[in-house]
């Protein structure tokens, strides 16, 4: 089911929870890991990782009804004290503290997130349902039934490998 907010016409497709549960298991999350979630819709994928895995999680979200929704989901499930909701631009919005991000994002908005990315600490580890990284090769990838999960770990060179590509990043 997709949705699309009025004013944003941004739409909203729920990842299913077999996917949700692929994708936090592929993540290879351990307990002190910080996962972000950005374009998370109704927080289902925080939320399991919280309820889980015990780990900490940052969802974000532009829309404000489907942010005020996720916080509602998150105080429901009771892990309040592990998972926020921030209402933000996911091309904006800080998440260098994630040790984990998880997308299901367009592949446009996959691409204009790759500076961000590839500048996160190495050994970060990027997980996308469905949409790839343009020419990125992916360390890992999986299809459960139609669904593609693709993995990405920030290499250790990963700052300096952004600073010689310097732009050459948003070509496909």
């Amino acid at each position: 089911m997709s949705t699309f907010s009025n004013d944003l016409d941004v739409p909203f497709v729920p990842t299913p929870f077999d996917v949700v549960m692929a994708m936090l298991s592929v993540a290879m999350l351990k307990p002190d890991d910080h996962v972000w979630d950005l374009g998370c819709g109704d927080a289902r994928m925080v939320i399991a990782a919280a309820m889980k895995y015990g780990v900490r999680g940052v969802g974000v979200e532009l829309d404000p009804e489907l942010a005020a929704q996720a916080r509602k989901e998150v105080e429901w499930a009771g892990v309040g004290d592990a998972v926020r909701i921030i209402e933000a631009d996911v091309l904006t919005v800080d998440f260098s503290t994630a040790t984990v991000v998880m997308l299901f994002m367009l592949t446009s908005t996959n691409l204009q997130l790759r500076p961000k990315l590839l500048a996160m600490p190495p050994g970060t580890r990027i997980i996308s349902h469905r949409f790839a990284m343009g020419n990125w090769t992916p360390e890992a990838a999986w299809t459960l039934g139609n669904a593609p999960i693709y993995r990405w770990i920030v290499p250790e060179h990963g700052p300096e490998l952004l600073r010689q590509l310097d732009g050459q990043l948003d070509e496909e």
